[in-house]
């Protein structure tokens, strides 16, 4: 049973410095604590691919490492199964392209095989103790055996605003704030890195806030 901390930590989006920075700051021990990334690795900054090769990085060096899937990785998956590409480019996507395609411009392949693979074996939601880790959120008054992967990974203001009780406190990402957004049933601590705020990590039990602030 795994006896020491746990960290959580936003959404990333691509911003490799403020990710390096935040993994000095909250003093990790690789073979003691657990360290759990909420989703949305990709899209919107600049360096999507550094920051999955960062990621493997991690997960090399310490088994107790867990990565969510956002609504961004869907997408990116979609995207190279030639379903909603469009979308994907709306919503950030060339940024992703860009940064795989930086050291190789004429290479179509967007992602190498362990990337891929990286993004297909991402998980929909963690259950710990005393929490439930979910990108986006939980549809209320419906079981989370019953959740639908698309209010896990797209749901905003329906989970946002409700009161309903999990049966555990849920942590999550997805909807960015500027400060984290602290309430009886949920903790959101997606604060916007790739806007130019911080980004955030969760340190239980102790219920201790980590960020670093965006470039300026």
């Amino acid at each position: 049973m795994n006896k020491g901390k746990t960290f959580i930590i936003g959404d990333i989006h691509g911003c490799l410095n403020m990710l390096k920075r935040l993994i000095d700051k909250i003093s990790w021990q690789p073979h003691q604590d657990r360290l759990i990334f909420l989703g949305d690795y990709i899209d919107r900054g600049e360096d999507a691919k550094g920051v999955v090769n960062f990621l493997l990085e991690l997960a090399d060096i310490s088994p107790q490492v867990d990565f969510l899937m956002g609504n961004h990785e869907m997408m990116f998956l979609d995207y190279l199964a030639n379903r909603n590409r469009s979308r994907f480019i709306v919503n950030g996507g060339e940024q992703t392209i860009k940064s795989y395609r930086k050291d190789n411009p004429d290479n179509e392949e967007e992602a190498p095989e362990d990337h891929l693979k990286f993004f297909k074996g991402l998980r929909l939601f963690l259950e710990l103790d005393d929490y439930y880790i979910v990108h986006a959120g939980f549809k209320p008054n419906i079981s989370i055996t019953k959740q639908t992967h698309l209010d896990m990974l797209w749901i905003r203001d329906l989970f946002i605003y409700s009161k309903y009780n999990f049966g555990k406190k849920v942590i999550y990402g997805h909807t960015p704030f500027k400060e984290p957004c602290i309430m009886d049933n949920k903790i959101g601590i997606d604060t916007g890195a790739v806007y130019g705020n911080k980004l955030t990590c969760l340190e239980i039990p102790e219920m201790r806030f980590h960020s670093v602030e965006a470039p300026r």
